[in-house]
C-alpha cells in the first residue's frame, strides 16, 4: 500500500518538473556584458555614497568638491552603454 502512494508522489513531482525542464535558457551573458553591470553598479554606489554626503557637508569647498565627484560620476554612468 505504501509502495504504491510513493511511486505516484514521485510521477507527480516528476510531471511538475516537465515544464519547467521544456522552458528555453535564458541566453549567457558575455564577460563584457558582466563587467558593463559591475562598473555601472560600483559607480551607482560611489554616486550615492557622494550625495549623501553632501547632504550633509556645510564647509563650502567640501560642498564644491563633492559637487564636482558627483557630475563626474554622472557623466561616467551616462558614457557607459546599455547592458
Amino acid at each position: 500500500m505504501a509502495r504504491g502512494w510513493e511511486s505516484k508522489s514521485i510521477e507527480a513531482q516528476q510531471e511538475d518538473a516537465a515544464p519547467r525542464r521544456r522552458r528555453p535558457k535564458p541566453a549567457p551573458i558575455s564577460s563584457q556584458a558582466l563587467e558593463i553591470a559591475a562598473k555601472r553598479r560600483h559607480l551607482e554606489l560611489s554616486l550615492k555614497r557622494t550625495r549623501e554626503e553632501l547632504a550633509g557637508t556645510e564647509h563650502p569647498r567640501r560642498k564644491e568638491q563633492l559637487e564636482s565627484a558627483e557630475r563626474f560620476l554622472q557623466r561616467e554612468i551616462e558614457k557607459l552603454p546599455q547592458v
